[in-house]
């Protein structure tokens, strides 16, 4: 018989990480010591210092393209793309129904139409054979995001949409450093994007970037932004911040997918965690985020949201994923070309575990297995307490 110390956290036990999951980011010396001397040489308040320079040409060389445009959020990076692509009020703009909320409502903010259409039902990203239905003579621009450690299927995306002369933005923010079909994350469209965002695998708390090797993308973004100043900027200090991460991002990517590659093997036995997959064989993913498809019904009906709390008060950082465009916005601001079966179930679905204990121990790791472990055998007990204490509405 089970003692309460062996109980779930969330039952009253004690929590496997009493300390919580890794904070990010992590004490960075070579981030320090550029914003040390940033502070020393004045650069930190300049307009046009050295490091934003820097970064832009390390951008450019990694990616091999012509342009990376700086800018002041992943959020803002995805609406300066669409404006490069010429999108405008009228326009349709193609993205999945199960996609970061900020990509549908830049495209509001143009005056666009969102068309969402389905994910595919193993890797829950964009669903080429849906977009090719889903275009009409409005159709200006697709936008494919990489989400929770799996790829879209780019270079088939990037086919259907040359044949019917629409723009491509790869969203590439949480990917950073990511192959895809052997080439670069963010580079096999008409423009990518990458964001520096507080939680994403290169922060600087805020910013983001452009990747575009059309003259003409690039030219719409620069009208657009230079007034005067730059209307979107990215700060010299934050510039500074990106750089060394930068340059160490590869190794720390290598590292994740060692990790990954394990955790999957051990969390294999249970059946309910299956890990999205990624079709093509020549990526490399990166994992800002690692993603599952949950079923409930292999712990004991306990719903995806309960069993992520459980976990949270483990000190294990899993989390519900995005809730899909369709169910959270008016039907009147959208248009839809087929059914959204397998995006309505990535809306109820998506588990996902943050990337920092991803950089930890194996000790790290194997707390992230024994919890799940733990949640697991208490799921029947664990549902009927979250019944008790917030009982469905009458």
């Amino acid at each position: 018989m089970n003692d309460n110390t062996d109980k779930p956290a969330i039952l009253g036990g004690r929590a496997l990480r009493p300390q919580g999951p890794p904070d990010w980011p992590f004490p960075d010396p070579e981030v320090a010591e550029r914003i040390q001397a940033a502070l020393r040489d004045g650069s930190w308040g300049k307009y046009h210092g050295p490091h934003v320079t820097e970064l832009a040409e390390l951008l450019g060389r990694s990616h091999g393209c012509e342009q990376a445009i700086l800018c002041s959020s992943g959020t803002a990076a995805v609406e300066l793309a669409l404006r490069g692509l010429g999108v405008a009020a009228g326009d349709e703009v193609i993205l999945a129904a199960y996609d970061f909320k900020a990509n549908f409502q830049n495209v509001l903010a143009l005056g666009a139409v969102p068309v969402l259409v389905d994910v595919s039902a193993e890797s829950w990203m964009i669903d080429p054979k849906a977009i090719a239905e889903a275009t009409s003579p409005r159709t200006r621009a697709i936008i494919a995001s990489h989400l929770h450690g799996c790829i879209a299927d780019l270079p088939e995306i990037v086919r259907i949409a040359r044949a019917r002369g629409v723009g491509v933005i790869e969203d590439a923010a949480q990917m950073p450093g990511a192959e895809v079909d052997g080439r670069m994350a963010g580079t096999l469209g008409d423009a990518g994007i990458l964001s520096f965002g507080g939680s994403k695998l290169v922060t600087a708390g805020r910013g983001g970037a452009v990747l575009t090797s059309r003259a003409d993308v690039a030219q719409r973004i620069k009208l657009f932004t230079q007034r005067g100043n730059d209307a979107y900027p990215l700060s010299e200090l934050q510039a500074a911040a990106v750089i060394p991460q930068w340059k160490r991002l590869q190794a720390a990517n290598a590292q994740r997918r060692v990790a990954v590659s394990g955790l999957i093997k051990e969390l294999a036995p249970f059946a309910g965690l299956r890990p999205v997959r990624n079709g093509s064989s020549n990526s490399r993913p990166a994992y800002y985020k690692l993603g599952f498809q949950y079923d409930r019904s292999a712990f004991s009906g306990l719903s995806r949201d309960d069993f992520a709390a459980a976990l949270r008060a483990e000190g294990i950082a899993f989390d519900p994923g995005f809730r899909a465009l369709h169910k959270t916005h008016s039907s009147r601001r959208f248009r839809t070309a087929a059914a959204l079966s397998h995006a309505t179930r990535a809306d109820e679905s998506v588990l996902t575990l943050h990337h920092p204990v991803l950089m930890g121990t194996q000790a790290d790791l194997r707390e992230v297995v024994a919890a799940v472990e733990r949640v697991s055998r208490y799921a029947a007990e664990i549902g009927a307490w979250f019944a008790r204490v917030s009982p469905p509405p009458k």
